[in-house]
């Protein structure tokens, strides 16, 4: 469930009121999966989670997929340069999933904005141009507040040395750390591709690891899925839709519509959001210093994007 965007294209010039639609359901979409992980893993296993809500979701990519190879438009390399991408995004899954078992999804919400600092780090190493804005006041100042405020929601806790919300917390942190490098090795290796030929491959080869991982590590190899009860069955389903396949239709197609640093602030409001139905639904709820420590790492992640946002200002304004 990354929120970096590397195969983003400029913000185009249509209607404004589109851009917000999609990305206000793209952000409804988001905020409701880690609910409904949180609620399901008190009734299935994550790796028979991930196997059967990843393997659905392929579904979905794969007729784009298959369009592509048959009509001979899908560029054989893509194959060899999506295998590093999909690596990470599988590891990233894994924590993700494997994280609600343990920590309220407020506090995993939270914690996964550690990948704005991995994507910085790859960043500087990476892409030299980009370290410039990396070494920024600005910039720096963000990535200290972002820390200290992930630091403040997971000490704020009564709990945090209890021996299964430590492991949660270092699952999140995994899984913050797992989608930071895949956004990275997406735009490393993928960015010469077209974004949905792109990842319906890294889709469909996240969904054969994942699915490989439940055969292997799944509660009755995954068969136990379909022992659940009708709503838990409908919960997964929904989760796999809005969360992976439909998820990310609407986020890149938010991203064409209004640009990086639009969309990916407004997404900075998950944590918040998610906190609130946490609270309201399953009685989860975070106290009074994780909050203002929440604010102050959503804060410091504003402060990351307004300096990306600042040095892509200047870059277009000297290419003039």
């Amino acid at each position: 469930m990354s929120t970096s965007a590397p195969l983003a294209n400029p913000a185009r010039s249509i209607p404004r009121w589109e851009g917000v639609t999609v990305l206000l359901v793209t952000l409804a979409c988001w905020c409701s999966v880690p609910l409904f992980l949180r609620h399901l893993s008190g009734y299935v296993d994550h790796w028979s989670n991930n196997g059967w809500r990843y393997g659905a979701s392929a579904l979905f990519w794969l007729p784009a997929v298959a369009w592509g190879f048959a009509h001979g438009t899908l560029p054989g390399s893509i194959w060899r340069a999506a295998l590093v991408p999909a690596v990470a995004n599988a590891a990233a899954q894994v924590c993700f999933t494997a994280a609600h078992g343990y920590v309220s999804p407020g506090v995993l919400t939270f914690a996964m904005r550690l990948q704005l600092v991995a994507v910085a780090a790859g960043a500087y190493l990476l892409f030299p141009a980009e370290r410039r804005t990396i070494r920024s006041p600005r910039y720096l100042c963000g990535i200290a507040l972002l820390l200290a405020g992930i630091a403040g929601v997971l000490l704020a806790g009564d709990d945090l040395f209890h021996g299964a919300t430590a492991q949660g917390v270092l699952l999140a942190l995994g899984a913050g750390f797992g989608y930071g490098a895949y956004a990275l090795a997406v735009r490393r290796f993928m960015s010469r591709f077209h974004p949905v030929q792109a990842f319906g491959v890294i889709a469909l080869y996240t969904a054969a690891a994942l699915v490989a991982c439940m055969l292997a590590f799944g509660k009755d190899r995954g068969l136990c899925v379909l022992d659940l009860a009708p709503r838990e069955m409908w919960y997964m389903g929904i989760s796999a839709f809005v969360g992976i396949a439909l998820g990310h239709v609407l986020y890149y197609t938010a991203i064409d519509r209004l640009g990086v640093a639009a969309t990916t602030g407004v997404l900075q409001l998950q944590p918040f959001i998610v906190s609130a139905g946490s609270a309201m639904l399953l009685g989860e709820a975070l106290q009074g210093g994780q909050w203002a420590a929440g604010l102050v790492a959503v804060a410091g992640a504003a402060l990351v994007l307004s300096a990306q946002r600042a040095n892509e200002s200047a870059t277009r304004t000297v290419g003039r």
